[in-house]
């Protein structure tokens, strides 16, 4: 069971955003963890925007992570045949939720049947690049999502801001609210990007090459940056709390 410390997913309460940290192997699930990172997310960053790590390695991780943190783990941008199958995969490792890539071109029973893999334990990641986010935030809640993120698929340099204005996510983050579902942002982030994104109502920032050394995304979590971003955001949420 994770922490007391960690907030449950869905807390509407919660005043400020809280810290995903995506990670490639256990050595990294623990950094993070003891860092204090609320959700500890198992990415291959060798392999794109959600590249999945083997089951094997996402049970590592979870091991390492020891109820410390939520966890979270990616189970990759399957095609409509290979989505239940990917799901399926992931959610039998033990993890907490498991996230993948939605196409807005998908049918509702294809949300559903996705969905159903991964009852109450399901988020939906959406890429900022291939635009109508706002429009499948009712379908996920229909289809029994957990929740959604904002994610870049292009890793180029650009972060999330680059492709979408600070009015268009508070939208989204203020329609996944309506409709019960737990939002994340995410995309190239970077440490000074949390001022900007933490009033928008997000439960989640998520980080990798931000946090990283020299920023690359492909190299080790540098411990300092993660250490950062949870002193950013907790002091952010003693302020609010004020």
């Amino acid at each position: 069971m994770p922490s007391s410390r960690v907030c449950p997913p869905s807390d509407p309460a919660a005043s400020a955003p809280r810290l995903l940290v995506s990670v490639r192997d256990g050595d990294e699930a623990a950094l993070a963890a003891r860092a204090g990172a609320d959700l500890v997310d198992a990415k291959d960053p060798d392999r794109g925007a959600l590249g999945a790590l083997s089951p094997d390695r996402v049970r590592a991780i979870v091991a390492r992570v020891e109820g410390g943190a939520l966890t979270s783990a990616v189970a990759g941008e399957p095609d409509r045949p290979g989505l239940r199958p990917c799901i399926d995969a992931m959610a039998a490792t033990g993890v907490g939720f498991v996230k993948v890539a939605v196409r807005s071109g998908w049918a509702d029973d294809d949300l559903a049947e996705a969905a159903a893999a991964a009852p109450g334990r399901l988020i939906a990641v959406l890429f900022a690049e291939a635009g109508g986010a706002l429009d499948l935030v009712p379908r996920l809640a229909r289809a029994g999502f957990l929740g959604a993120m904002i994610d870049t698929a292009g890793k180029d340099g650009r972060r999330l801001t680059d492709h979408l204005p600070l009015p268009a996510l508070a939208a989204f983050t203020g329609a996944c609210r309506s409709h019960g579902l737990v939002s994340g942002l995410a995309g190239s982030l970077a440490l000074t990007d949390i001022a900007a994104l933490a009033p928008l109502g997000a439960g989640y920032l998520g980080f990798r090459g931000g946090l990283c050394a020299a920023s690359d995304r492909r190299r080790g979590l540098d411990p300092a940056r993660v250490t950062e971003a949870v002193r950013l955001l907790r002091a952010l949420s003693r302020r609010d709390a004020a």
